[in-house]
């Protein structure tokens, strides 16, 4: 009696087992939307810049986990953009510049430097998702593209990682002319704005989301994996006339330190130029009104993909992502644009929403790198990423923001290597012979105070300068 007894609860709980197995593998699969912005710091309403309109970017915040601690793993759009599309830093694709002037094409057999060079086998992130059955398809700029030179155009694109690309060109592209320019003629370089005339869908990111509205509907039915790529805030700072709220007199310039006007260490202001140097405090405030602008323009589009997928009841399936490239200088340290080691040029706004997620409208303090997005992605979705992935999954941290999965996070430029923890940033310059900084982002957030010289930091300069010099011993020879 006895033995049937335990019998019959070994046979329910097999049961029970198969059952559950079934159920996990009969599962719809999870969608991934993800959603890239180009040149987007940290400027963002949910993040505390209260000028700025991002009420779609902040909805999404609430619904998920907002990391306060992201960083790129380089502040420029190619070598970004190719790290974490594979999941691989920087020294491993050997991606380290955007392609030179004149070398663009439709594939990088004619373009360098690309990924493919060095990894030419390489399962990227969005070709994982293809392999295992997913739609997987891209609108506008995901790997690198010249803007705006190369609006409309597949730019430096991967074939191999998209089954369908939407390359769209709006009002923006064509009236490059009326595009106001610190130097007259370059708008993707130099610092240049408009007040667009027109409406949100003749723009290019208007037409944008309007494309991606269109896949979601025809995707609908299928699992699949949707990257938008938008343009903005990217030089040109294009936005219509309706963006432009606040008004240029009541934007307050960042102060500078004492070593933002010596510019000192110099390799760590090397991405300053010359016709910046000559700008006056209001077209600082026009251009930054400008970048504000485009950035709330970008917001309207996202809320508009977004609403589209939540019209089509496919919101409570997909995992949804918001990210930018690289962080960018609106006059913090004496600096614009990006191609800096300074927290402004390193950290990213990254947002991630997950449906099963245990919590929701968290912030989290945690660290993260753009190039955990690939094992995060195929993790939350079940899916297998390549052994040789150098992020990590972020999925503990959307259970529980106070988890944390690494206690530091690495960004390199030119000859210059960063290394973030959750309370310093230390940097070297060139193995340490062009300087080095040292800032409490806890006590200074504006990385004002250059701590590296001070006997009582000696030893943990030490040791954060021996982890920079384990991260950077595969650096490619002449970088």
């Amino acid at each position: 009696m006895f033995r049937n007894a335990v019998c019959l609860v070994a046979l329910l709980a097999s049961l029970s087992l198969l059952s559950t197995t079934a159920l996990a593998q009969n599962a719809k699969p999870k969608n991934v939307l993800f959603l890239v912005a180009d040149d987007l710091n940290c400027d963002l309403h949910c993040y505390g810049a209260e000028q700025v309109a991002t009420p779609n970017i902040d909805a999404l915040a609430a619904s998920g986990t907002r990391f306060d601690r992201a960083y790129c793993q380089y502040p420029l759009c190619s070598p970004s953009r190719s790290s974490f599309l594979t999941g691989r830093r920087p020294n491993a694709t050997k991606v380290l510049k955007n392609p030179g002037a004149g070398k663009f094409a439709t594939d990088y057999t004619s373009a360098s430097p690309h990924f493919r060079e060095a990894l030419p086998n390489w399962v990227s992130m969005p070709q994982l998702f293809k392999n295992n059955g997913y739609q997987v398809a891209r609108v506008g700029k995901l790997y690198h593209y010249g803007v705006p030179g190369q609006i409309g155009t597949p730019g430096l694109d991967d074939k191999a990682s998209w089954e369908y690309v939407v390359n769209p060109a709006g009002r923006d592209k064509a009236e490059e002319n009326k595009i106001f320019s610190l130097t007259p003629g370059s708008y993707g370089a130099s610092l240049s704005w408009l007040r667009a005339e027109g409406t949100d869908l003749e723009q290019t990111d208007g037409l944008s989301a309007t494309a991606a509205i269109s896949l979601l509907e025809q995707y609908k039915d299928k699992p699949f994996f949707l990257a938008v790529g938008f343009f903005r805030p990217h030089t040109p700072y294009v936005a219509p006339q309706k963006y432009f709220t606040t008004p240029p007199s009541e934007i307050k310039l960042p102060s500078l330190s004492a070593d933002d006007k010596s510019r000192t260490p110099a390799a760590a202001y090397v991405s300053a130029k010359p016709e910046q140097e000559k700008m006056t405090d209001a077209q600082r405030q026009e251009a930054i009104q400008a970048y504000h602008a485009s950035i709330s323009f970008m917001d309207a589009q996202v809320g508009r993909v977004v609403d589209g997928l939540k019209k089509l009841g496919l919101a409570e399936n997909t995992v949804i992502v918001f990210t930018s490239d690289h962080g960018y200088h609106m006059y913090e340290h004496g600096l614009w644009q990006k191609m800096s080691l300074f927290e402004n040029s390193a950290r990213v706004p990254l947002i991630v929403v997950d449906p099963a997620a245990k919590s929701k409208g968290k912030v989290s303090t945690s660290l993260a790198e753009l190039v955990d997005l690939y094992p995060t992605l195929a993790d939350l979705c079940g899916l297998k990423a390549p052994a040789e992935v150098d992020g990590l999954s972020l999925q503990p941290v959307l259970n529980d923001p106070a988890a944390t999965v690494k206690d530091a996070a690495f960004t390199q430029c030119r000859q210059g290597y960063s290394i973030r923890t959750t309370q310093y940033r230390f940097t070297s310059w060139n193995g340490g012979k062009a300087g080095e900084q040292l800032y409490d982002l806890k006590a200074d957030p504006q990385e004002a105070k250059n701590l590296v010289a001070e006997p009582q930091h000696e030893k943990l300069v030490a040791e954060l300068r021996a982890r920079l010099q384990e991260y950077a011993k595969n650096e490619p020879a002449g970088n």
